[in-house]
Order: C-alpha cells, then structure tokens, then sequence
C-alpha cells in the first residue's frame, strides 16, 4: 500500500531541506523517520529531499537516514594556544591574504571594531591608508601598528588591565567603556570553528569579543582554514551571530553547509 501524500505541511520545500540540514549538522546523523516525524510529512517526502539534497552534495544517504558528508572529520580540542610571537609566523601568508581582504571591507565603513589576534594586527598595517576611519581595539599592538604613521584612521584604545603576551587591555573597565560605543562594523579573531560557532583560548579576551559582536552592526570573523574543525576553552558565538567569514579556502562540507544555514557570506581570500 502506497503512502498518503503530504495534505499540510508547515514547511515549504527549501524550508525543509534546511531544516533536515540542521538536524545533521546538530547530530551528524538522522533517520527517514525521525525526520518524517519532526517535519509532518511522508516518509516519501523525506526521502525526496534526501535524494535532492545528496545531488547538490550537501549529505550522503545511508540505509534508514542520511549523513552529511565528512561526518568523520570531527572537531579537535586544542591545548593552551601557543605564545602570540610563535602565532605569528603560524599560516602567515594566509593571514595575510585575509587581512588585505578584510582591510578592503572595513575601508567601505567609519567606525571600526577590531579584536586582538595575529590576523588583526596585520589587517592593521593596511588599514594605514584610510586616514577617515575611527579604529576602536583592546589591543596595544594594533594601537601601536596604527598609531606610529603620521597619516593614519583615529585610534581608541581601551582601557583597563593588560595581559603580557597578548598585550590585550582586558577586565571590567574594558568591557564598561566599549559596552557605551556602537560600531558600524566589527573584525573578530578565533582560535577555532565548528559548525556550533566560534570559540577562544582566554575567558578574559573572549567576553570583550562577545561586547565587539553585540555593538557593532555587522560583524565579520577572520579565520585561517587552518582554525576549521578546532575547539578551544570558551565557545564565544553562535555561527548565526556573524555575517561574514573571510577565510583563504573553502570550508570543508559540515562546516560550509552550517555556514549556509546560519546565512553567513563566505569571502575567500585570493
């Protein structure tokens, strides 16, 4: 006996292939039933977009249920991240390309957010030709890289306590005075990326990331491929809290599809 047609779905059909996305890129795997049910439709139904979805080579269909592709590359947990000097010439050429394509971004806006980070503070030496912009950082060394040429954006520092390696103003005082400001665009760095967000090594550094990401209008994450599939101590933002990646590659597919969910443009470096 055939099974009944769909009579009221909630979804409409690009609303439920991106939902089905979502249940696997949550649990790596799920079921043409659980699906089935999840969604109020057919099984037959189900089965439809798992088809659809493994022709656009979004996921790979198994017995019972699909799984997205490359559910074997799973995230890796990093120890205690490297001191900043040794992080520096770490993927340097990617950075670079990174910051040269974030620095033509942030030329198109005034008021400018930028975080602490290696990418950063490159993404600081081109930024020396926009003497119009009005840089706002918790980070001496860009402070510094900006602030040493005689024609160069309108520097504001934070204030409060500084850490040493990272030479990042860090604490309640920081956090206080940049919570008054709102940016039209802001650069977050990261020690890594999963498709459940973005994360950091320092619980201090962190929270000034998450007041950058609030205050400021759009918000953009700089991070080298080298960072995807990576975990650290603190998972700072949801994916859906920024609007742009720039990055030197593709994405692998579980990560380039939760980026797609969470209506991230991805910008490539070249």
């Amino acid at each position: 006996m055939s099974e009944k047609p769909d009579t009221q779905s909630r979804y409409l059909p690009q609303e439920r292939k991106n939902r089905i996305l979502s249940m696997l890129v949550e649990h790596g795997r799920a079921g043409v039933t659980d699906i089935s049910a999840a969604l109020a439709v057919s099984e037959m139904t189900v089965r439809r977009d798992l088809a659809e979805l493994e022709a656009e080579g979004k996921l790979s269909r198994v017995h019972g249920g699909a799984v997205l592709v490359e559910t074997s590359n799973q995230p890796i947990m990093d120890p205690v991240p490297a001191h900043f000097d040794a992080r520096l010439s770490l993927n340097r050429d990617s950075k670079m390309r990174i910051a040269r394509q974030a620095a033509e971004v942030a030329g198109r806006y005034q008021t400018v957010a930028l975080d602490i980070g290696t990418t950063t503070l490159f993404m600081a030496e081109e930024l020396v030709k926009y003497e119009r912009l009005k840089i706002f950082t918790n980070s001496v060394r860009v402070a510094h890289a900006l602030g040493r040429h005689s024609q160069a954006p309108e520097v504001y520092l934070a204030g409060g306590v500084m850490r040493d390696d990272e030479m990042a103003i860090v604490g309640p005082s920081a956090i206080e005075q940049f919570q008054q400001f709102w940016f039209d665009i802001a650069f977050i760095s990261a020690s890594g990326m999963t498709s459940q967000g973005i994360y950091d090594g320092a619980l201090d550094e962190s929270e000034m990331k998450r007041v950058l990401i609030r205050r400021s209008g759009y918000k953009v994450l700089l991070c080298d491929a080298a960072k995807f599939q990576h975990m650290s101590l603190v998972h700072v933002a949801q994916l859906q809290d920024i609007n742009m990646l720039i990055t030197d590659c593709e994405p692998p597919a579980v990560l380039a599809t939760a980026l797609e969910l969470a209506k991230v443009q991805v910008l490539i470096a070249s």
